[in-house]
C-alpha cells in the first residue's frame, strides 16, 4: 500500500486521469440506477400503496387490470383476511387550462384501498376525487372541476395524496358509484356491480378462490406484467451491466500501459529481492485506491445533481443499491488489474535490466 500511494502522489496527473474516468463511469452508473428506480416507481407507486399480497383478476385478462371484468358478487367466492374491490380506467383530465393523462380508481370508502390524504379531505359525495399530488406540478389545485375525455361527468378535486401513480399516470381515487357513472354513463344502473379486480391482504395467497374463471396473482407478478415495466427495467439494467464491463476494460488498458512503461523499473526491484507478490499487491492496492476515490466522487456528484434536478425528471436514488453498485465497480476495476499483475509476474529481471 505504501509503494502504491507513493507512486500515486508522484504521478498525480497520470493517476488523476484514471480516477477521473472511473468517476465519470460511476456517475453514469449511479444516475442510470436512479433513473431506473424512478421510472419503476412511476409505474408501481399506487400498487405499492395498497400494501397488498395479491390481486384477483379474470383468467382471460392476462394479468391486466384494465382488461379484467367481473362482478362484485364474486367477492363472496374469495376467502381472505382483507379484500377490497377496485375499478380502473384511463382518461385525459382537464381543468380548463391544463390536461393530463390520469388513471381513475373506483374504490369503496370503507375498504383498505382508501389512500392517506396529505391535503384537503377524502371524497364524501358523488363526483369527488382524491388526486395524486403530482398533478399539482401540472397546474391542478384543490377545488378544480375536471372534465374527462371518456365521460360527460365532471369531477371535483377535494384532496391530495402522495406517491399515487399507476403506469406512469397520476391516480384519481373516487367512490365505486362515481367510477361507474364515469365509465358507463346512462348504463351505470345496469352495471353497478361491475368491477375490474379484487385486491387481497392475506398471509397466504394459495386457495383464495375455487372459481376457475378467476386468477390469483401475486402482487409483484402483477407489477412485473404492467405494460412496459419489465422491458424498461431490463433495458436500463443492461446499460448498467455494460458500464461495469466497460470500466473493467478501461482500467485494464490504463494499468497495462503503465505497467509496460515500468517494466525496467520492476525488473530492478525484482533483482533487488522484492517479490512479484509484493509488486502485484501494490498494483492491486493502487487500483483499489483509484477506484474508491473515483466511485466516491461519482456518488457525491450524483447526489448533488439529484438535488438540482426538476421534479419532471423521474429520478429516485436508492442509497443502498448505489452503494452496492459502487462496490461492484471497485471489484471490476480490481479485476481489470489482473493483466498488469500477470505482466509483473512474468518479468525476467535480467532481461528487463538489459532493456
Amino acid at each position: 500500500m505504501f509503494l502504491a500511494w507513493q507512486e500515486i502522489k508522484k504521478n498525480k496527473l497520470r493517476f488523476t486521469l484514471i480516477a477521473g474516468i472511473l468517476m465519470l463511469v460511476s456517475y453514469l452508473v449511479f444516475f442510470l440506477s436512479g433513473l431506473a428506480t424512478g421510472l419503476a416507481n412511476l409505474n408501481r407507486e399506487a400498487v405499492d400503496k395498497w400494501e397488498a399480497s395479491a390481486i384477483i383478476l379474470t383468467e382471460e385478462s392476462d394479468k391486466s387490470l384494465y382488461q379484467s371484468f367481473m362482478s362484485s358478487e364474486q367477492l363472496k367466492d374469495i376467502k381472505a383476511n382483507e379484500t377490497a374491490v377496485i375499478g380502473q380506467l384511463s382518461a385525459i383530465a382537464s381543468n380548463g387550462d391544463n390536461k393530463q393523462n390520469i388513471s381513475l380508481f373506483g374504490i369503496n370508502k370503507d375498504e383498505f384501498l382508501v389512500p392517506n390524504v396529505i391535503e384537503g379531505r377524502t371524497f364524501e359525495k358523488a363526483n369527488e376525487v382524491i388526486a395524486s399530488d403530482s398533478l399539482k406540478e401540472d397546474g391542478f389545485d384543490l377545488g378544480d372541476r375536471l372534465s374527462l375525455s371518456s365521460s360527460d361527468q365532471q369531477l371535483t378535486i377535494v384532496g391530495f395524496t402522495d406517491k399515487a401513480r399507476f403506469n406512469a399516470a397520476p391516480v384519481l381515487y373516487t367512490s365505486l358509484e362515481t367510477f361507474q357513472q364515469v365509465k358507463f354513463g346512462e348504463a351505470a344502473d345496469q352495471k353497478k356491480d361491475q368491477i375490474n379486480g379484487i385486491v387481497v391482504q392475506d398471509d397466504t395467497i394459495s386457495n383464495l378462490t375455487q372459481n376457475d374463471e378467476l386468477d390469483t396473482i401475486e402482487i409483484e407478478s402483477f407489477i412485473q406484467s404492467l405494460p412496459g415495466y419489465t422491458e424498461q427495467k431490463l433495458t436500463l439494467n443492461f446499460m448498467i451491466y455494460f458500464l461495469f464491463a466497460i470500466s473493467s476494460i478501461i482500467v485494464a488498458i490504463f494499468l497495462y500501459v503503465l505497467t509496460v512503461q515500468k517494466i525496467s523499473m520492476f525488473g530492478v526491484m525484482k533483482a533487488q529481492g522484492i517479490s512479484s507478490t509484493y509488486l502485484s499487491w501494490s498494483v492491486v492496492a493502487q487500483t483499489f485506491i483509484l477506484a474508491f476515490i473515483g466511485t466516491a466522487i461519482g456518488l457525491a456528484l450524483t447526489l448533488i445533481s439529484g438535488a438540482f434536478l426538476p421534479a419532471a425528471v423521474p429520478v429516485s436514488f436508492d442509497l443502498a443499491l448505489m452503494i452496492f453498485y459502487g462496490f461492484i465497480l471497485m471489484v471490476v476495476a480490481i479485476a481489470g488489474a489482473v493483466f498488469s499483475v500477470l505482466t509483473i509476474v512474468r518479468i525476467d529481471p535480467l532481461k528487463a535490466i538489459g532493456e
